[in-house]
């Protein structure tokens, strides 16, 4: 490994601290680093807060301030270039006269892409892009996914028992997971946007959908009705978390509620993604049940599968588990008696 590489890899590791806190930002790490010695690190902890770059910067020591224009910035993803929420980052570069940036890859958001690597290089600033480049894109797919595809990126979630049923003949709630691996998902949940469920699913199992096993930000939660059979009494309309319920009825808002009323001549997952792609969704966890998560699988628009397989337990006739096509394992892991296999869609 050589330097650069070295200091890109913790850029990355402090950018992943900001997972669930930072959407519709990206995760950013950066490092400050003179003579091979970090002298400031930083990462963007929270949306609407400071950039990565801007927490580097102001936790150089003060012994330490007269190295930061002979040092070298390091980055996961290009300084932005324009007034957001917070000032443009490069402003900054410039003003702290740091003459040396690396960078791992090029911001795909448009009022970026580039801008800020060619401010920096009209200055007269060294800027290195592409390092770590395919690690750095993967840290932001959610982010790449949502300005490249226009679209959430998409998570498939369920638990199947070995004989690969996700609920007894009668279609109520089968408890097939484990208890660490219940509060494993709800820290699943707070790292995503949103999450998805059918009617069905909140018709049977009545979910909160929230994360109260864990300390962490609640998802907006999707419900896919297109008659609205679903009580007003369930537990998803009973508190006031974010709530957007998809139909072929009628469009309207109360409080945290939104009714978006949905073309019944159409396919339905593109315009629920279509409408997520404008409220700013970036990443959607689909829970379920098997109907709903088999339309995504069958419209081919999912990008990571994690399925929850309990090995100890078999029921016989059931409720099918959905079945993937054109993925490969990523990898498995292990937590207690459940087995977790991640997949991956083929493009």
């Amino acid at each position: 490994m050589d330097i650069q590489e070295k200091y890109m890899q913790r850029c990355i590791a402090l950018a992943r601290r900001g997972l669930g806190a930072v959407a519709p930002n990206p995760m950013v790490g950066a490092v400050l680093v003179y003579e091979d010695q970090i002298i400031g690190e930083g990462w963007h902890a929270k949306y609407g807060e400071a950039h990565a770059e801007v927490n580097c910067l102001q936790s150089v020591d003060a012994t330490n301030t007269d190295k930061i224009p002979k040092a070298t910035l390091y980055v996961s993803l290009e300084p932005c270039a324009h007034y957001g929420k917070t000032p443009p980052c490069t402003n900054l570069i410039i003003q702290y006269k740091i003459q040396r940036v690396v960078v791992g890859c090029v911001d795909p958001f448009k009022e970026v892409a580039g801008k800020g690597i060619t401010q920096l290089r009209n200055e007269g600033i060294e800027v290195i892009v592409g390092v770590l480049e395919k690690e750095c894109i993967n840290l932001n797919k959610r982010f790449f996914t949502y300005h490249e595809k226009k679209r959430p990126y998409v998570i498939l979630k369920w638990a199947q028992t070995a004989d690969k049923k996700i609920a007894d003949d009668t279609g109520k709630r089968l408890y097939i997971s484990g208890e660490a691996t219940n509060k494993f998902v709800h820290q699943w949940r707070s790292e995503e946007q949103a999450i998805l469920i059918g009617a069905n699913t909140a018709l049977y199992d009545n979910p909160k959908l929230t994360v109260r096993l864990i300390a962490g930000n609640n998802p907006i939660r999707l419900l896919i009705d297109p008659n609205l059979k679903t009580p007003i009494t369930q537990d998803l309309f009973t508190d006031n978390n974010k709530t957007v319920v998809y139909n072929f009825h009628q469009a309207m808002r109360k409080d945290n509620l939104y009714y978006v009323e949905l073309n019944k001549e159409k396919k339905m997952i593109p315009q629920i993604l279509a409408d997520c792609y404008e409220r700013g969704i970036q990443s959607i966890l689909v829970e379920g049940g098997a109907y709903t998560i088999q339309q995504f699988i069958n419209e081919g628009i999912w990008d990571q599968a994690r399925v929850i397989e309990n090995n100890s337990l078999a029921i016989g006739d059931g409720l099918a588990a959905p079945t993937l096509s054109h993925y490969i394992l990523q990898h498995q892991e292990k937590l207690g008696k459940d087995l977790i296999s991640y997949f991956l869609q083929l493009n």
